[in-house]
């Protein structure tokens, strides 16, 4: 059952909610992790800097809902240019319908739609959420509520070429429980992407959290496979955690970059704000554990490969588990 009520009850003590950008999930994120940021970067339109960044990128992350209110995360890819900004409150995205599958049909007109544009390159990154508004042969435009940068931490130098020739079809494959392949992923991931929702009226997100290869923990026993990630120092806006609040599930989405395969995991979690075992995991401010329900493998995803430059300074002051 969604904790939304109590959430809501215990912020609204607290917040002036005519004046904050955040919902009552954030803000009681806010509360248990002793403040949060005001806000203040958090815009209804994009500046001219973040119109700018978007279309030089080749890649896209995106998510949003399907019926049941699942979250759901994809990376789109395309020439620089395939995402434009037709003004400070769009961004038109030039991708065919396929190219969101298996997610095809919730990327439909409407639908809140959450974006992450992430350049590994330069570890510059911005966010923008909405919903679509329109959607034709050309591609869809997104309706821009939400738009903010984020810092750079924890972000992973990464050189990136599109591969030339021809290439296989993508092929998904749906499974309920990690096979060798996937938890290999897992294990060796420097850098994976979280996909969260607010509940009903309030949108869907995407953010990107990094570490050091073996930050992702898996355990495993007969009830399924749990994943426990920290959670490190932030931009303190908590819109994931708060997110995770209103409503515990969410999604997570692993890129092979040297395949360009794509691993996405859906389960519900639990925020550990105040775990023991948060203390022997150098960086980490708290921590939180998902419960694996699906995961889909998409090989042959992405015609994009990755080689990767340095870690960030952040990211080697973590630890591994």
């Amino acid at each position: 059952m969604s904790p939304v009520p109590v959430i809501a009850a215990e912020a609204a003590e607290h917040a002036d909610f005519e004046h904050t950008p955040f919902h009552a999930g954030e803000l009681r994120a806010h509360q248990l992790a002793g403040g949060g940021s005001n806000g203040a970067a958090i815009r209804d339109y994009m500046p001219e800097q973040h119109r700018s960044f978007f279309p030089l990128l080749p890649y896209l992350l995106a998510s949003t809902t399907d019926a049941e209110g699942w979250p759901s995360a994809i990376m789109l890819a395309g020439q620089p240019g395939f995402v434009s900004s037709p003004d400070a409150r769009s961004l038109h995205l030039a991708v065919q319908p396929e190219a969101f599958a298996p997610y095809t049909e919730q990327f439909a007109i409407g639908k809140a739609i959450g974006l992450l544009g992430l350049d590994l390159s330069t570890r510059r990154r911005n966010r923008a959420n909405g919903f679509i508004a329109n959607s034709d042969g050309q591609g869809m435009l997104v309706a821009i509520e939400e738009s903010f940068g984020n810092c750079p931490k924890y972000i992973q130098l990464r050189d990136v070429e599109f591969i030339s020739g021809p290439r296989a079809e993508p092929e998904i494959t749906h499974f309920t429980r990690l096979d060798q392949q996937a938890g290999e992923l897992i294990r060796q991931a420097d850098t994976l992407f979280v996909a969260t929702s607010g509940g009903e009226g309030e949108g869907t997100d995407i953010s990107h959290r990094g570490g050091r290869p073996g930050f992702v923990r898996i355990a495993s026993d007969k009830d399924g496979d749990t994943l426990t990630i920290p959670d490190f120092t932030g931009n303190r806006f908590f819109n994931t955690l708060g997110n995770m609040l209103m409503d515990p599930r969410a999604a997570l989405l692993f890129v092979d970059f040297s395949t360009g395969d794509l691993l996405h995991v859906q389960g519900t979690v639990e925020v550990l704000w105040n775990s023991e075992e948060t203390a022997g995991f150098a960086g980490a401010q708290r921590l939180w554990q998902l419960k694996v329900k699906r995961i889909w493998r998409k090989t042959a995803a992405l015609p994009l490969r990755w080689t990767l430059r340095e870690y960030a300074p952040t990211t080697l002051a973590t630890g591994v588990w």
